[in-house]
């Protein structure tokens, strides 16, 4: 109880951080001087991809229909060219451009769009994997089966995404967040022109229509998510699926390709989360053939996309330890927080002590290099016990070694009888500010090299 209440305490420290941040200016002028000082690159030609993007959707949508759908730009512009919106919504367009792209996409004309493909994936499937793996994972249903699949695929695919970039924002730079919006954007817009233009059916459509042709005016349906629909008492997914602007859109699969995603990147920027991140990606992938939506094709499909959005878009100043950096302010809000790790109190002399253990995951890390004032000398100790000043070891070579040994027990007997054992006085301190155990060597004040020689003393 003691361990959640800390947590939800740095949670909200992290939260006043985050606010304290936040740019409050409502002046136009301040995001046109930032256009104008801007330094001007060939990766901004994505803006221009973006814009003509956006104008070819906006002039084929009919819902909503002229002249109110101008109302959506215009709005949007306004958003960006305010300080205190702007840094919100600029970051999120291109996960705005990949939802206007998948909303728009149902008022293509059908006759420019591309034949569906029925059986190219369930061939594809056995070819490639001997069997058809979402028919065999869909034989056995149950109501618990259903449920588990149902959190990741019906729950965590919409949530999830906006969990991670509020988690983002509280713990680390701003420039991850903005790097987050930029990866899941594209990678999902991406996967909503690849169904465009190759549009290939479901399972749930070889259940329902065998492999009989496919049009665009065939409804979509639930899938395996009627069965929660049913347990509930709901038509949430019914609705949903049944009138989705994407009803061939089986490869690649965007399920997979966002939890993918979510799962590379928050393993990436919050070690710590590696295991559980991974473990929903998998029960996800599961999920999505379990549930007739896609081929496992369409999950490797969509996984192998994600990953390589995420590394061709990851800058090289988040590949190492800058990756766990944190925002500029977050110490000043977060007591005791040093390194990425918290409850870590400093003593007087302004070391820490061991009150938290280490991750594993933290041992990336800088902070977690041993520092000078980790440690305490004892120089005192070393001078009255007489310590002789060793500058010269060598190994011992095979033929001699016995006899070396020998002589170095006869010289540390020698030496311990008149007390005069060598001591490590360079100790970590404990935590509370108490003097570490003092450990001892057998190297004594006696010294034999080579073999051979007489005791130098």
């Amino acid at each position: 109880m003691m361990v959640l209440s800390g947590w939800f305490r740095t949670v909200a420290q992290a939260f006043l951080a985050g606010v304290a941040r936040l740019d409050t200016s409502l002046s136009p002028s301040i995001t046109f001087q930032k256009v104008r000082q801007h330094r001007w690159h060939v990766s901004d030609l994505v803006y221009v991809f973006n814009i003509l993007l956006a104008a070819y959707w906006f002039t084929i949508m009919q819902s909503p229909a002229f002249p109110l759908k101008l109302l959506i730009p215009i709005a949007y512009a306004i958003v960006l060219i305010i300080p205190a919106t702007s840094q919100f919504f600029f970051p999120a367009s291109p996960i705005f451009i990949y939802l206007l792209s998948f909303y728009s996409s149902r008022f293509i004309p059908p006759d420019v769009r591309p034949a569906v493909s029925v059986s190219l994936l369930p061939t594809l499937e056995s070819v490639l994997y001997g069997a058809n793996i979402s028919d065999i994972l869909t034989h056995f249903t149950h109501p618990v089966l259903d449920v588990i699949a149902w959190i990741p695929y019906g729950v965590g695919h919409f949530t999830l995404p906006f969990l991670v970039g509020l988690f983002t924002w509280l713990f680390r730079d701003k420039k991850v967040l903005h790097l987050w919006g930029r990866v899941f954007g594209y990678m999902n817009l991406a996967g909503v022109l690849i169904q465009i233009l190759f549009p290939c059916s479901p399972p749930w459509y070889e259940v329902i229509h065998g492999l009989t042709p496919a049009n665009y005016g065939m409804k979509g349906s639930p899938g395996g998510l009627a069965r929660i629909d049913a347990l509930l008492h709901i038509q949430t997914y019914t609705t949903a699926f049944t009138n989705s602007p994407m009803v061939f859109g089986a490869f690649p699969s965007l399920h997979a390709g966002s939890a993918t995603m979510e799962a590379l990147f928050l393993a990436h920027f919050f070690p710590q989360l590696r295991r559980w991140v991974w473990g929903y990606a998998a029960v996800l992938y599961w999920a999505t053939m379990y549930l007739t939506h896609h081929y496992l094709i369409d999950v490797v499909g969509g996984a192998c996309m994600a990953t390589a959005f995420f590394y061709l878009f990851l800058p090289d100043e988040f590949k190492g330890a800058g990756a766990l950096a944190v925002p500029y302010n977050f110490a000043a809000f977060v007591p005791g927080y040093v390194g990425g790790q918290h409850g870590r109190q400093p003593r007087k002399n302004g070391s820490m002590g061991r009150g938290l253990a280490l991750d594993l995951e933290d041992r990336a890390g800088p902070s977690v290099l041993p520092r000078a004032e980790d440690y305490e000398f004892d120089a005192e100790s070393s001078e009255e016990e007489g310590e002789m000043d060793i500058t010269y070891r060598s190994p011992v070579p095979q033929a001699a070694n016995g006899k070396f040994q020998q002589q170095q027990q006869e010289a540390a007997v020698g030496g311990a009888a008149k007390g005069k054992t060598h001591r490590h006085t360079a100790s970590l301190v404990e935590g509370g500010g108490g003097r570490g155990e003092v450990y001892s060597s057998p190297v004594t004040g006696t010294f034999v090299f080579p073999p051979g020689a007489q005791p130098v003393r």
